[in-house]
Order: structure tokens, then sequence, then C-alpha cells
């Protein structure tokens, strides 16, 4: 069963970030298991990958990290599949660039990724024109494809949220991912737009790092999403980053939950 609509259940669920092997597996897994403590409702896993066009420097040295450690795509696969074992029961998404879905195959990724316990894919750099295919393969197994609008997607904001399974991800700032000390963009009016055509489930991120900011975006958007500030407590504090990721992710779902006040 998919667990992703159990992450927004309530209001204001925080997503949290991180890229599988960095600095190793074993500090993925206990990081992972630190969000869970502090009420992350929903994680991203990110794949490594040798060129990630829409990542900003702190995800780009954790993915390098990851590959010179001997990171392999397989070994995201064992690591879900652990997770489940070890009781992690919170909706696990992964986030990787296209190339080694095609180089795995789609229908054996997507199957590996079901059977190990995942529940959704991201492919930023797959264009929602192009993604009919994956989309549908995902479906038959049980997986949400996770479509993706920004700023710049205007009157395809609709048309994007009309067909959107999971949740939708709102891309809060033209750009790569990153820490950003002002988000300029009305998400309320894209957020808007999307009600319009759907009743899945909204979270903005790129940019988000403050507990004020994840209020703030948490006012119009079902939940939030936070990857660059986790990864640069993990590239800080490597094998000791777990408790720092647990203080941060506690500050970050509790701004997130308290939206309204």
């Amino acid at each position: 069963m998919n667990k992703i609509p159990q992450a927004f259940e309530k209001p204001g669920a925080f997503i949290a970030f991180l890229t599988a092997g960095d600095p190793d597996l074993e500090t993925t897994k206990k990081c992972i298991h630190k969000l869970v403590q502090a009420g992350t409702d929903l994680i991203e896993i990110g794949v490594p990958f040798s060129d990630p066009c829409a990542e900003g420097p702190v995800i780009e040295r954790a993915d390098t990290r990851a590959l010179e450690g001997g990171f392999r795509v397989v070994q995201v696969f064992d690591l879900i599949r652990e997770l489940r074992e070890e009781n992690v029961d919170v909706p696990l998404v992964l986030m990787t660039y296209y190339n080694p879905v095609f180089k795995y195959g789609n229908e054996a990724f997507i199957k590996k990724l079901k059977e190990a316990g995942g529940d959704g894919l991201i492919v930023p750099d797959m264009p929602y024109e192009e993604s009919d295919e994956l989309k549908a393969i995902a479906r038959k197994h049980g997986l949400d494809l996770i479509s993706m609008v920004a700023p710049t997607s205007n009157e395809r904001i609709k048309e994007i949220a009309s067909d959107a399974g999971g949740f939708l991800y709102v891309v809060s700032s033209l750009g790569v991912t990153g820490v950003r000390s002002n988000i300029t963009t009305d998400i309320g009016a894209m957020i808007k737009k999307v009600k319009e055509v759907t009743d899945t489930p909204t979270a903005v991120g790129f940019g988000v790092s403050t507990p004020e900011q994840a209020r703030k975006m948490c006012e119009s958007a079902d939940g939030v999403i936070v990857g660059s500030a986790i990864v640069k407590l993990i590239e800080k504090y490597g094998k000791d980053a777990p408790e720092y990721v647990y203080d941060y992710a506690k500050k970050m779902k509790d701004a997130a939950a308290d939206r309204i006040l």
C-alpha cells in the first residue's frame, strides 16, 4: 500500500531530503531514523549522480562524496528494504535523475523500488510532456511519479496539477536547490491555481531552510520540503550528524505544523 497519503493527513507536513551514501550508507540510515523520531512526515532519498543539473553546490558535493565512497544505485534499494525491516513506516520517495533509471530499465527500476518498500519517485530532469511512459509504469506498480511545477510554469500549472499523483512538488524559486534568505515567489498564487483543478497535496521546496520560512510556506501549501540545509549539517558533522539532523528537523516540523499561529 502506498504510504504517501499518510504524510498529509494533518496540515503542515514536513518533508526532508538527504543524499544516500553521504558520507556513507550507515550514516544515511541513522539520519533517517532521527528524522522519523523528529516527526518528519515523508523522506526523500537522493540517488547520487555525477551531473545533478537541478542541484546547487551543497547537494553536488554530497553526490560527489557518495560516489567517491563507492555508492552504486542498487544500494539505495537495499537501504529502503533495510529501513522497512527496521520499522521505518513513513513514506519513502526516491529523487533521481533519469539517466540511472534509463540505464537500469524503466520497468526494472520501478519494480525494484516497489519491492524494496518505496512509495514514489521524483525525476527532476524529466519534462512533464515526456513522463507518460514512466508514470504509467509507476502507477501499475502502485507508486507515484511526483510532478513538479515552477514559477515559470504559468498556464501549464493547471495541466500538470490535474494529472499529479502523491503530491505536487512546488518549486519556490528559479535556479538550483540551495538555502535562500528570501523567497519572493507568490507561492499563494501558485497554490491557488493548483487547488482549482486538484485535491492532490502540495509541498514547497527549493530554498526553504528556516522555521519562519517553513511556517510561511505552510500557510498556503500542505507541506514544506527541506534538503540543502539538512545536507549541510551532514557535510559539517559527518558521522556525528544524526543528532544535529534530529534537532534541526524537530524545529522545522514544529514550525510547519504551527503554520496558523
